[in-house]
């Protein structure tokens, strides 16, 4: 019998896949592909890179590209060491007879991308090289790279892009990016480049007359980068051909050469060994084993370098001796690589020594333990002369700052990953600072500390002097403690809200922000600018400006601005005589949005006018204006598509962040929009954007967490998860137009009625389960009644009266009916 039931459960399992599949599978297929040739030289090079991908758990399949002749293939005994494509060898070109083997790394991709069937089910694409070591996974979406936008690491010795080469090889030479190295890219992107890629390549090659050091930056003067500018100048001319660009997100966080000291604050993903590094005494240079035949050489490891214990009393300066530090787990991570391949290459045990018991101990495994991106900054690599806030020629963009506010809750937590997930993959310049706004209490139980670089601050949700529970007033008194504590070197401050998604980078020369004159996005509902409200709280109500949600500031601006905002929030918020809607706007008549208003009065009462841009900010479920490239989503609203909705007051004490895989129902899929009308069309496929990007967050914050494999989770696990996203699909469709155009005025749907109203294939997952369920359960009651009638049958004996015991039911993380109506009506503090 226990065979029996054994049978029906592997048998239910596999009827639904043993899970939802799309629960924590990656929705983006990423391929990471390296070149090589037939020779020891590559082959230990191979053992390093394919132990590290391993080690730092890069998603997705590798394929090496093995590019040889067919003498050289009979003699190769390396075959097993990588999944591998072979190649028709370019080392010799077949045309010129030119000895250039790093043809072979363009002629590569150009083969694969022809005949191998894994580039016909991948949407992006890893390009390594093979001296690479992988500290962590590499993830071109997390990084920021976009179809047209892809990420690269940055090569400023590549000259040639700005001189008399790139004139002579690409109609554009100032689209020109001096990238290499790691080079992140979606796949239709890669199809279109690579043949240009290799032409440009040969092209270049073939330019002898241009290869001098002052004109390649090449030291040997003697054109053995022009595989590198054959896929800049490629990257150009495929902007040209597409109309849309190649412009690449250009990066110096992702990679590092052994033996630099890295930037500040930046942990690289990415070791590139191509030059010699020392650490002491020791040293070592890929070049002095150009014809090592080490990966078959049992037991021998490269020269051991000093252990940690010893680098961190040779180097008392903490950016070198972290520097040091970098170059000892790259040739540690070789080593290890190189034991663990004689082991499985069935080399004997090699004799103790305290180097292998080091590279064996938990200590190095710790050191080594994957790395995951924090932070990636990119390169401005626009053309022309650039412009000073002020509109001085010649000096640098200003730094920028980006900040903004939370509390202690699941319900910012959630917000907080959807923002700093959107700011990494914009292309924000500079950083972010996260403002946590908590009572002592709270801290001692939060678990969010790490999910942001956060400033932490008192909590004034119950003001200290009047007892007035208003959250709102935390954002200006939170900007004002930052201020005051904060040692802050950026010139410009972009203040958002939690329930943003940044689609785009948002800088203060691009929107025309300029000292004494502050940009922001249009608040039309704000009517107390123009009425009673206005002449009471200022004493220049002609200056009030109806704006908020994105705000970017100059520094000095917000210094003398920030106190006046928060006083000036107070004063409205105690104005209770004029909480009316005819004057305020706010159909609670609560006060709820005193903050906002306390904003423009204080910037009304410094005659500080805003240029209002509406072009900046848009609502999910609003109609765009055709051509505008809104750098920000703001959820505040409920939005639709179909029958599929998102809200977020639903998900105010969802716990979607530290409970593993955890997700927000899925929206359509953009293949499912209606075609019909264009307006509907792209107010749909924002919105969808917005919502995919939300769960795109939470799905990588759940893969950096170490959350274990969905498809090793329980029934009650996955049962858990889905009770999650699936609680709160339910909601009453709103019946009149879904076209919005108008204004965001808050609305209260806490009232509204819950009825499923969602579409059937949303659920498709879900109904499996409760088949599947129901099928377990009943024939695992046609099972028992077997065993007792059987048993009674042998006994013949009175069967046992048993009590039924009635399971309690689990609601889940929350009651979808149960919200505070007060927490809900609270939803217009967080800014709509």
């Amino acid at each position: 019998m226990e065979r029996f039931l054994t049978v029906v459960v592997l048998l239910a399992m596999a009827a639904v896949g043993w899970g939802d599949k799309g629960i924590g599978e990656t929705q983006w297929r990423i391929h990471t592909l390296f070149s090589t040739e037939c020779q020891n030289y590559f082959d230990w090079q191979t053992v390093g890179i394919m132990h590290s991908y391993k080690k730092a758990k890069q998603p997705g399949p590798i394929t090496r590209l093995l590019s040889c002749t067919e003498e050289e293939k009979r003699k190769y005994k390396g075959m097993h060491l990588a999944p591998t494509m072979e190649v028709p060898s370019m080392s010799r070109h077949p045309k010129t007879g030119d000895w250039y083997p790093a043809i072979n790394k363009p002629a590569g991709v150009v083969h694969w991308l022809e005949h191998s069937k894994d580039a016909e089910k991948v949407d992006w694409v890893l390009i390594l090289d093979a001296d690479m070591i992988i500290r962590g996974p590499i993830i071109p979406r997390e990084l920021g790279a976009e179809k047209g936008r892809p990420v690269a690491a940055y090569y400023g010795y590549l000259i040639g892009c700005d001189n008399v080469l790139a004139e002579l090889h690409t109609k554009h030479p100032n689209l020109c990016d001096k990238v290499g190295g790691l080079l992140a890219m979606h796949i239709d992107d890669l199809r279109a480049l690579a043949p240009l890629w290799l032409s440009k390549t040969e092209e270049v090659r073939e330019d002898r007359s241009h290869w001098a050091t002052n004109i390649t930056g090449d030291i040997y003067g003697k054109g053995w980068i022009s595989e590198m500018y054959g896929y800049s100048f490629g990257a150009a001319e495929y902007f040209l051909l597409s109309q849309v660009g190649l412009r690449h997100k250009i990066t110096e966080d992702l990679m590092i050469y052994p033996g630099y000291i890295p930037r500040e604050g930046v942990e690289p993903i990415l070791f590139h060994y191509g030059l010699p590094f020392s650490v002491g005494n020791w040293s070592f240079s890929k070049l002095e084993h150009h014809e090592d035949g080490i990966v078959y050489d049992c037991g021998r490891l490269f020269p051991e370098p000093p252990f940690p214990r010893e680098v961190k009393l040779m180097e008392s300066d903490p950016n070198k001796r972290q520097a040091l530090m970098l170059s000892l787990e790259c040739i540690n991570t070789l080593n290890e690589g190189l034991l663990l391949r004689h082991a499985a290459d069935g080399c004997p045990k090699p004799k103790w020594s305290r180097y292998l018991s080091f590279l064996k101990s938990r200590t190095f495994a710790e050191l080594t333990h994957p790395k995951y991106v924090t932070h990636v900054s990119f390169r401005n690599e626009n053309t022309g002369v650039q412009q000073h806030a002020d509109g001085e020629a010649g000096e640098p963009y200003p730094k920028i700052h980006t900040i903004f506010s939370t509390e202690c809750t699941h319900y910012f937590d959630w917000q907080t990953i959807g923002l700093v997930h959107s700011f990494h993959l914009s292309g924000q310049p500079g950083n972010i600072t996260r403002l946590l706004s908590c009572t002592d209490e709270e801290l001692k139980q939060y678990r969010g500390h790490d999910l942001a670089p956060t400033h932490y601050v008192p909590s004034m949700s119950r003001h200290p002097l009047t007892g007035d529970w208003y959250p709102a007033i935390n954002k200006p008194a939170a900007v004002l403690h930052w201020i005051n504590h904060a040692s802050i070197d950026a010139e410009f401050i972009i203040i958002l809200d939690a329930d943003m998604i940044m689609r785009g980078p948002i800088t203060p020369w691009e929107f025309k922000a300029a000292r004494g004159r502050p940009v922001s996005a249009p608040y039309d509902y704000l009517i107390g600018c123009h009425n009673v409200l206005a002449e009471l709280h200022t004493r220049n109500p002609q200056a009030c400006d109806k704006v908020g949600g994105v705000i970017i500031m100059h520094i000095d601006d917000l210094r003398k601005f920030a106190m006046l905002w928060l006083h000036k929030t107070e004063e409205v918020r105690a104005d209770k005589a004029h909480y009316a809607t005819n004057i305020t706007g706010d159909i609670y008549e609560s006060g709820w949005i005193s903050e906002m208003y306390g904003y423009s009065f204080a910037a009304a009462e410094l005659n500080m006018r805003h240029t209002i841009n509406s072009k900046i900010m848009i609502y999910p479920g609003y109609v765009p204006a055709p051509g505008v490239n809104y750098r920000v989503f703001h959820y505040g609203l409920e939005f639709k598509v179909g029958n599929w909705s998102f809200d977020k007051a639903n998900w105010r004490n969802a716990e979607m962040v530290n409970k593993c895989w955890a997700k927000f129902p899925d929206p359509p899929d953009p293949s499912a929009v209606d075609t019909a009308d264009e307006n509907t069309r792209q107010q749909d496929l924002l919105s969808i954007e917005c919502a995919r990007t939300l769960n795109e967050a939470l799905y990588l914050h759940h893969k950096r967490r170490n959350c274990p494999d969905p498809s090793a989770l329980t029934i009650a696990d996955v049962e858990e998860v889905k009770e999650i996203s699936t609680s709160r699909k339910f909601g009453k469709i709103d019946q009149t137009s879904r076209t919005k155009t108008s204004d965001p005025i808050p609305r209260n749907d806490s009232d509204k009625s819950s009825n499923p109203a969602v579409k059937d294939q949303l659920f498709t997952s879900f109904r499996f389960w409760i088949v599947a369920l129901w099928a377990i359960s009943f024939l695992g009651f046609l099972a028992l009644m077997v065993t007792v009638f059987s048993g009674r049958n042998k006994r013949k004996t009175k069967g046992k009266h048993h009590k039924s015991k009635k399971r309690s039911s689990y609601s889940g993380v929350f009651d979808p009916n149960g919200i505070d109506r007060h927490l809900r009506s609270a939803e217009i503090s967080e800014k709509l």
